[in-house]
């Protein structure tokens, strides 16, 4: 499926890490020439033939010929689609234009996941929020059933005016969560450290947009706006690929050689993100765990 993604960067709102911001810039173009055309010559995605809208009725829709897939939200009723595949490790490439204006109380939802009660998953979420207000974007790693990994970023860009490409790289020794071909988290394999990790069930691609108005904004403080539905989200340019085809070429830029680690450049943008933009680590929860964080924490350097 897929055919290179477009690298797209939208121009800082905070001005104070301007110089910084136009550094990212440039290594970003830098990488993405040096990817090469093993990925540009795939066959373009089409969202007939890839997934299946699951629920909210035609609050789901494939438009442009296949090209482009929105789902909405209204008072009665969300949506949701799936991918048709399975994937066992896997790189998963999508652009998203999230829900404009007042988008308080919604959730657009993009994860991996696989079935039953002690299932795995991979989440971005996006969390809504009144007009002029950024966005959350919320990760989590799900393994045998349990989560309780979350952190917390605002964006550096207004992700509702244009598409930006999210992607979840899910590889035997970690997973990396990137936005725009920027790394914003990596999760390690530590089974040596007995912390469980994702590697034994395979995943489908989810995605979703909800109500979620009791906790998402502020804890369930501010409501979701009905006089402004439908809220619609918008999808395109979904490549997914498994990982015996990309780890030699689509994420071989990211990648020190033996494609086990993240590179120079990538560690630094990783630095960047979370010194600048992430605002909730679990790992640093003192509230939450008075007896010092979990095991994979005292592991998660990168």
């Amino acid at each position: 499926m897929g055919s290179l993604l477009c690298y797209r960067w939208l121009k800082s709102h905070d001005h104070g890490h301007h110089h910084e911001v136009l550094a990212m810039v440039a290594i970003g173009v830098m990488i993405m020439l040096s990817i090469g055309p093993q990925r540009a010559i795939a066959a373009a995605p089409n969202f007939f033939e890839d997934v299946d809208i699951t629920w909210g009725g035609d609050r789901g829709k494939v438009l442009n010929g296949g090209n482009i897939i929105s789902l909405s939200l209204d008072r009665n009723s969300g949506s949701g689609f799936q991918s048709k595949l399975d994937y066992m490790y896997a790189r998963i490439d999508t652009q998203i234009k999230l829900v404009p204006g007042n988008s308080a109380g919604t959730v657009t939802a993009y994860y991996m996941s696989s079935q039953g009660p002690v299932h795995d998953e991979i989440d971005f979420e996006f969390l809504g929020n009144v007009s002029g207000q950024p966005y959350t974007l919320h990760t989590n790693v799900y393994t045998h059933g349990q989560g309780n990994r979350e952190m917390q970023f605002r964006l550096w860009f207004d992700p509702t005016r244009n598409f930006h490409t999210y992607t979840v790289i899910w590889k035997p020794q970690h997973i990396i969560f990137m936005v725009d071909n920027i790394p914003i988290r990596v999760f390690k394999n530590l089974v040596k450290y007995g912390v469980p990790y994702p590697r034994k069930q395979p995943m489908k691609l989810y995605a979703s947009l909800w109500d979620a108005e009791d906790w998402a904004t502020r804890g369930g403080l501010v409501k979701t706006d009905w006089t402004m539905a439908p809220f619609t989200a918008y999808f395109r340019n979904m490549v997914a690929q498994q990982y015996k085809n990309f780890s030699h070429s689509g994420s071989g830029s990211l990648m020190e050689a033996g494609h086990d680690d993240l590179g120079p450049h990538a560690r630094k943008r990783l630095r960047w993100v979370q010194a600048h933009f992430m605002i909730y680590n679990y790992c640093t929860d003192a509230y939450r765990y008075p007896q010092g964080p979990p095991t994979e924490c005292k592991h998660a350097r990168v």
